[in-house]
């Protein structure tokens, strides 16, 4: 496979029978949106994949909404996923990049490298006619995954309050402009409105073209200097829940400027006591 974390449509079609590839469905989506992405993919889904629930496939022990599993919790809740090192690892989801991104960037964290984004997801590949499968999935195969944990991919709420209070590292939230500037409420009760004091604003989907597949590299280039992110600094990407914080890390891998995600993100700095808040622009 390519060296950049995307895959085309073309080429996963082109693999499909590779026995050394294996294929997950991400879906995912916020219960104000109504829809289940495992129901979805209990539906129709891309041949041979299957399903990643980044709610149950994930610390189950905190308060906050799917964070990032120890590495022995992943390796026994992934276990029957057939995820291996010595395998090709696709990931996609029905939105275009989102919660896709996430898993990525969880695999990565849990030491998995052979693992790609398909650019534009399912919506992609329903619209180039490609073929899907329907009704119940096969059984899933075997395999534990063997985890090496990277902890440069991964931030908590100290090392962020730490970045802002230093400058040592730039902290970029992918959330709405009305959410970062206190404007919009919080899709989740109980969490105050506003942004981190000193961070930028990017909203992930102006990472996107309509059709939910990433910029080209010049596009989003531009759309980071617009959001003032110099892409030769630390970046620390942040966002509602740790999921389309994601998309930024991954949008910034394939600029070459790899970021830390901040997995507890706004439900946790967000919180009474979290952290400190400022509204208005950044």
């Amino acid at each position: 496979m390519s060296p950049s974390p995307l895959t085309t449509v073309a080429e996963l079609a082109s693999r499909l029978e590779d026995p050394d590839l294996r294929i997950i469905d991400a879906s995912w989506f916020l219960p104000a949106e109504g829809r289940s992405g495992r129901d979805e993919f209990n539906r129709e889904r891309i041949p041979r994949a299957v399903f990643f629930d980044i709610d149950a496939i994930s610390d189950t022990s905190v308060d906050l909404p799917h964070m990032l599993p120890s590495p022995a919790a992943f390796a026994a809740s992934t276990k029957t996923l057939g995820l291996t090192p010595d395998v090709d690892i696709v990931v996609y989801d029905s939105f275009g990049i989102r919660s896709a991104a996430r898993v990525w960037w969880t695999l990565r964290v849990m030491g998995m490298e052979r693992v790609r984004v398909l650019d534009g997801g399912l919506r992609v590949w329903k619209a180039a006619g490609l073929p899907l499968e329907t009704g119940a999935p096969k059984p899933p195969r075997q395999g534990i995954a063997a985890v090496r944990f990277d902890p440069g991919r991964l931030r908590d709420r100290e090392d962020v309050a730490a970045a802002l209070a230093k400058g040592s590292a730039q902290v970029v939230d992918a959330r709405s402009a009305l959410r970062f500037r206190g404007e919009a409420p919080e899709p989740r009760p109980g969490l105050r409105s506003g942004h981190m004091p000193g961070a930028r604003n990017l909203p992930f989907d102006q990472l996107l073209t309509p059709e939910g597949q990433l910029k080209s590299v010049a596009a989003l280039s531009e759309v980071f200097r617009e959001a003032g992110v110099d892409l030769a600094r630390p970046i620390i990407a942040t966002c509602g829940s740790g999921v389309t914080a994601s998309v930024l890390a991954l949008a910034l891998e394939v600029l070459g400027s790899p970021a830390a995600v901040y997995d507890g993100s706004w439900a946790e700095w967000g919180r009474e006591g979290g952290g400190d808040i400022a509204t208005g622009g950044a």
